[in-house]
Protein backbone atom coordinates (compact mmCIF):
# COMPACT_ATOMS: atom_id res chain seq x y z
CA UNK A 1 0.00 0.00 0.00
CA UNK A 2 1.44 3.09 -0.97
CA UNK A 3 0.79 6.37 1.34
CA UNK A 4 1.34 9.87 1.01
CA UNK A 5 0.50 12.89 3.34
CA UNK A 6 -0.32 15.44 1.53
CA UNK A 7 -1.47 19.61 3.03
CA UNK A 8 -3.04 19.86 6.62
CA UNK A 9 -7.22 18.88 5.83
CA UNK A 10 -6.36 17.91 2.31
CA UNK A 11 -9.00 15.71 0.33
CA UNK A 12 -8.25 12.25 0.50
CA UNK A 13 -7.91 10.94 -3.39
CA UNK A 14 -7.70 6.69 -3.63
CA UNK A 15 -6.14 5.49 -6.60
CA UNK A 16 -7.93 2.27 -8.30
CA UNK A 17 -5.91 0.46 -10.77
CA UNK A 18 -6.21 -1.52 -13.90
CA UNK A 19 -6.41 -5.38 -14.91
CA UNK A 20 -3.29 -7.11 -14.59
CA UNK A 21 -1.18 -4.15 -13.51
CA UNK A 22 -0.65 -3.03 -9.45
CA UNK A 23 -0.89 0.31 -7.44
CA UNK A 24 2.59 1.05 -8.74
CA UNK A 25 2.78 -0.12 -12.26
CA UNK A 26 -0.40 1.80 -12.41
CA UNK A 27 0.14 5.02 -10.52
CA UNK A 28 4.12 5.64 -10.16
CA UNK A 29 3.89 8.50 -12.51
CA UNK A 30 1.18 10.39 -10.50
CA UNK A 31 2.25 9.93 -7.00
CA UNK A 32 4.65 13.31 -6.58
CA UNK A 33 2.16 15.39 -8.18
CA UNK A 34 -0.72 14.21 -6.39
CA UNK A 35 0.74 13.84 -2.82
CA UNK A 36 1.09 18.10 -2.79
CA UNK A 37 -1.68 18.86 -2.86
CA UNK A 38 -3.95 15.65 -1.33
CA UNK A 39 -3.84 12.79 0.96
CA UNK A 40 -3.36 9.74 -1.60
CA UNK A 41 -3.97 6.26 -0.98
CA UNK A 42 -2.81 3.81 -3.65
CA UNK A 43 -3.11 0.11 -3.31
CA UNK A 44 -3.22 -3.73 -5.03
CA UNK A 45 -6.51 -5.27 -5.59
CA UNK A 46 -7.30 -8.65 -5.11
CA UNK A 47 -5.32 -10.90 -6.97
CA UNK A 48 -3.34 -8.31 -7.88
CA UNK A 49 0.62 -7.67 -6.24
CA UNK A 50 0.19 -7.96 -3.15
CA UNK A 51 -3.72 -7.24 -2.99
CA UNK A 52 -5.91 -10.08 -1.23
CA UNK A 53 -5.98 -13.52 -1.55
CA UNK A 54 -9.06 -15.42 -1.23
CA UNK A 55 -11.25 -18.76 -2.26
CA UNK A 56 -14.20 -16.70 -3.66
CA UNK A 57 -13.88 -15.74 -6.98
CA UNK A 58 -13.07 -12.41 -8.16
CA UNK A 59 -16.10 -9.17 -8.17
CA UNK A 60 -15.50 -6.23 -8.54
CA UNK A 61 -18.41 -5.83 -5.59
CA UNK A 62 -15.81 -6.93 -3.55
CA UNK A 63 -12.93 -4.61 -4.66
CA UNK A 64 -15.41 -1.96 -3.95
CA UNK A 65 -16.15 -2.59 -0.52
CA UNK A 66 -12.60 -3.08 0.01
CA UNK A 67 -11.69 0.25 -0.71
CA UNK A 68 -14.08 1.32 2.10
CA UNK A 69 -12.46 -1.15 4.36
CA UNK A 70 -9.12 0.37 3.69
CA UNK A 71 -10.66 3.64 4.33
CA UNK A 72 -11.93 2.71 7.44
CA UNK A 73 -8.46 1.20 8.68
CA UNK A 74 -7.16 4.46 7.66
CA UNK A 75 -9.54 6.67 9.71
CA UNK A 76 -10.21 8.37 6.48
CA UNK A 77 -14.44 9.32 6.55
CA UNK A 78 -14.96 10.46 2.94
CA UNK A 79 -12.56 10.49 -0.09
CA UNK A 80 -12.86 10.66 -4.12
CA UNK A 81 -12.16 7.54 -5.47
CA UNK A 82 -10.03 7.83 -8.98
CA UNK A 83 -10.47 4.51 -11.46
CA UNK A 84 -8.25 3.84 -14.52
CA UNK A 85 -9.79 1.10 -16.77
CA UNK A 86 -10.72 -1.59 -14.58
CA UNK A 87 -10.52 0.51 -11.69
CA UNK A 88 -13.66 2.78 -13.13
CA UNK A 89 -16.32 0.09 -12.86
CA UNK A 90 -14.38 -0.44 -9.14
CA UNK A 91 -15.08 3.62 -8.75
CA UNK A 92 -18.56 3.26 -9.61
CA UNK A 93 -19.32 0.32 -7.62
CA UNK A 94 -17.96 2.21 -4.55
CA UNK A 95 -20.16 5.33 -5.32
CA UNK A 96 -23.37 2.53 -5.83
CA UNK A 97 -22.32 0.78 -2.66
CA UNK A 98 -21.38 3.16 -0.01
CA UNK A 99 -22.42 6.71 -1.72
CA UNK A 100 -22.33 8.48 1.84
CA UNK A 101 -18.35 7.69 1.79
CA UNK A 102 -17.60 9.35 -1.77
CA UNK A 103 -16.96 13.37 -2.51
CA UNK A 104 -17.10 12.82 -6.20
CA UNK A 105 -15.02 10.59 -8.65
CA UNK A 106 -12.28 10.98 -11.39
CA UNK A 107 -13.04 8.18 -14.26
CA UNK A 108 -9.46 7.78 -16.15
CA UNK A 109 -10.02 5.44 -19.77
CA UNK A 110 -13.00 3.32 -18.71
CA UNK A 111 -16.80 2.89 -19.61
CA UNK A 112 -19.93 1.78 -18.64
CA UNK A 113 -19.20 -1.21 -19.87
CA UNK A 114 -16.87 -3.28 -21.70
CA UNK A 115 -18.10 -5.89 -23.51
CA UNK A 116 -20.57 -4.84 -26.01
CA UNK A 117 -20.91 -6.69 -29.12
CA UNK A 118 -21.37 -10.79 -29.03
CA UNK A 119 -17.71 -11.25 -29.97
CA UNK A 120 -16.41 -9.09 -27.28
CA UNK A 121 -19.01 -11.20 -24.64
CA UNK A 122 -17.49 -14.42 -25.59
CA UNK A 123 -13.93 -13.00 -25.48
CA UNK A 124 -14.27 -12.08 -22.00
CA UNK A 125 -16.51 -15.27 -20.87
CA UNK A 126 -13.96 -17.44 -22.37
CA UNK A 127 -11.62 -16.42 -19.41
CA UNK A 128 -13.61 -17.92 -16.85
CA UNK A 129 -12.82 -21.09 -18.90
CA UNK A 130 -9.05 -19.84 -18.78
CA UNK A 131 -9.61 -19.03 -14.98
CA UNK A 132 -10.49 -22.51 -14.05
CA UNK A 133 -6.95 -24.09 -16.68
CA UNK A 134 -5.35 -21.27 -14.32
CA UNK A 135 -5.43 -23.93 -11.06
CA UNK A 136 -3.67 -26.29 -12.54
CA UNK A 137 -1.60 -24.68 -15.09
CA UNK A 138 -0.84 -21.31 -13.85
CA UNK A 139 2.35 -20.94 -16.16
CA UNK A 140 -0.15 -21.39 -19.32
CA UNK A 141 -2.01 -18.52 -18.08
CA UNK A 142 0.67 -16.58 -17.36
CA UNK A 143 2.23 -16.73 -20.92
CA UNK A 144 -1.22 -16.07 -22.40
CA UNK A 145 -1.50 -12.95 -19.98
CA UNK A 146 1.87 -11.29 -20.86
CA UNK A 147 0.93 -11.69 -24.82
CA UNK A 148 -2.22 -10.01 -24.18
CA UNK A 149 -2.31 -6.89 -21.64
CA UNK A 150 -0.04 -4.18 -22.68
CA UNK A 151 0.87 -3.17 -19.34
CA UNK A 152 2.34 -6.94 -18.96
CA UNK A 153 4.35 -6.44 -22.11
CA UNK A 154 5.51 -3.12 -20.87
CA UNK A 155 7.09 -4.22 -17.71
CA UNK A 156 10.62 -5.49 -19.21
CA UNK A 157 11.50 -1.84 -20.33
CA UNK A 158 10.44 -0.86 -17.19
CA UNK A 159 12.71 -2.64 -14.69
CA UNK A 160 12.68 -5.69 -12.42
CA UNK A 161 10.84 -3.66 -10.02
CA UNK A 162 7.50 -3.84 -12.28
CA UNK A 163 8.26 -7.33 -13.13
CA UNK A 164 8.39 -8.72 -9.42
CA UNK A 165 5.07 -6.82 -8.83
CA UNK A 166 3.40 -8.61 -12.08
CA UNK A 167 5.13 -12.02 -10.79
CA UNK A 168 3.02 -12.05 -7.45
CA UNK A 169 0.09 -11.97 -9.14
CA UNK A 170 -2.48 -14.85 -8.66
CA UNK A 171 -3.01 -16.09 -12.10
CA UNK A 172 -6.54 -17.54 -11.28
CA UNK A 173 -7.79 -14.49 -9.85
CA UNK A 174 -6.55 -12.42 -12.50
CA UNK A 175 -8.56 -14.51 -14.99
CA UNK A 176 -11.17 -14.49 -13.39
CA UNK A 177 -11.27 -10.57 -12.93
CA UNK A 178 -11.33 -10.27 -16.49
CA UNK A 179 -14.56 -12.15 -17.09
CA UNK A 180 -15.89 -10.04 -14.24
CA UNK A 181 -15.15 -6.81 -16.41
CA UNK A 182 -16.56 -7.90 -19.44
CA UNK A 183 -20.03 -8.76 -17.22
CA UNK A 184 -19.78 -5.16 -15.61
CA UNK A 185 -22.03 -2.78 -16.95
CA UNK A 186 -23.49 0.24 -15.14
CA UNK A 187 -25.77 1.56 -17.79
CA UNK A 188 -28.84 1.19 -15.60
CA UNK A 189 -27.82 3.41 -13.07
CA UNK A 190 -24.83 5.80 -13.97
CA UNK A 191 -27.00 8.19 -15.10
CA UNK A 192 -27.91 8.08 -10.72
CA UNK A 193 -24.34 9.23 -9.78
CA UNK A 194 -25.11 12.60 -7.84
CA UNK A 195 -21.50 13.57 -7.09
CA UNK A 196 -19.21 15.95 -9.04
CA UNK A 197 -17.45 13.52 -11.81
CA UNK A 198 -14.63 14.11 -13.64
CA UNK A 199 -13.70 12.05 -16.86
CA UNK A 200 -10.13 12.19 -18.00
CA UNK A 201 -10.40 10.40 -21.82
CA UNK A 202 -7.85 8.42 -23.47
CA UNK A 203 -8.39 9.40 -27.33
CA UNK A 204 -6.74 7.20 -29.28
CA UNK A 205 -7.24 4.29 -26.72
CA UNK A 206 -7.58 0.79 -28.80
CA UNK A 207 -8.98 -0.50 -25.68
CA UNK A 208 -11.31 1.51 -24.57
CA UNK A 209 -13.19 3.21 -27.61
CA UNK A 210 -13.29 6.83 -27.38
CA UNK A 211 -17.31 6.30 -28.12
CA UNK A 212 -17.66 3.87 -24.93
CA UNK A 213 -15.51 6.80 -22.99
CA UNK A 214 -17.86 9.56 -24.36
CA UNK A 215 -21.13 7.34 -23.26
CA UNK A 216 -19.72 7.77 -19.64
CA UNK A 217 -18.76 11.35 -19.92
CA UNK A 218 -22.61 12.29 -21.15
CA UNK A 219 -24.37 10.16 -19.11
CA UNK A 220 -22.98 10.90 -15.91
CA UNK A 221 -25.23 14.28 -15.32
CA UNK A 222 -22.74 17.48 -15.26
CA UNK A 223 -19.30 15.49 -15.89
CA UNK A 224 -16.49 17.18 -17.13
CA UNK A 225 -14.33 15.61 -19.37
CA UNK A 226 -10.37 16.47 -19.43
CA UNK A 227 -8.72 14.82 -23.05
CA UNK A 228 -5.68 13.14 -23.37
CA UNK A 229 -3.85 12.33 -26.25
CA UNK A 230 -2.69 8.78 -25.63
CA UNK A 231 -3.77 5.19 -26.03
CA UNK A 232 -4.57 2.96 -22.88
CA UNK A 233 -1.56 3.12 -21.42
CA UNK A 234 -1.04 7.25 -21.39
CA UNK A 235 -0.96 6.95 -17.41
CA UNK A 236 2.79 5.76 -18.48
CA UNK A 237 3.50 6.59 -21.69
CA UNK A 238 1.76 9.96 -22.05
CA UNK A 239 2.65 10.94 -18.30
CA UNK A 240 3.18 14.47 -19.38
CA UNK A 241 -0.12 15.21 -20.60
CA UNK A 242 -1.60 12.55 -18.78
CA UNK A 243 -0.71 13.67 -14.95
CA UNK A 244 -1.33 17.27 -15.49
CA UNK A 245 -5.16 16.82 -16.94
CA UNK A 246 -5.36 13.82 -14.06
CA UNK A 247 -4.65 17.13 -11.60
CA UNK A 248 -7.34 19.36 -13.23
CA UNK A 249 -10.04 16.55 -12.66
CA UNK A 250 -9.34 16.30 -9.50
CA UNK A 251 -9.21 20.15 -9.12
CA UNK A 252 -12.43 20.33 -10.69
CA UNK A 253 -14.10 17.60 -8.38
CA UNK A 254 -13.15 19.25 -5.67
CA UNK A 255 -14.20 22.45 -6.62
CA UNK A 256 -17.72 21.27 -7.21
CA UNK A 257 -17.86 19.25 -4.35
CA UNK A 258 -20.49 20.36 -1.48
CA UNK A 259 -19.12 18.68 1.23
CA UNK A 260 -17.84 20.79 3.86
CA UNK A 261 -13.93 21.19 4.55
Amino acid sequence: MRLASGPAGAPTVVLLHGWTATADINWFSCYGALAEHYQVIAFDHRGHGRGIRSRRPFRLEDCADDVVAVADALGVDTFIPVGYSMGGPIAQLTWQRHRSRVDGLVLCATTPYFAGKRPERLSFMGLTGLATLARFTPAQARDWITDQVYLQRKSEAWGDWAAEQVAAHDWKAILEAGRAIGEFSSSDWVGDIDVPTSVVVTMQDPVVPLRRQAKLWRWIPDAEAFRVEGGHDAVVANARQFVPQLQRAIRSVVARSTRPG
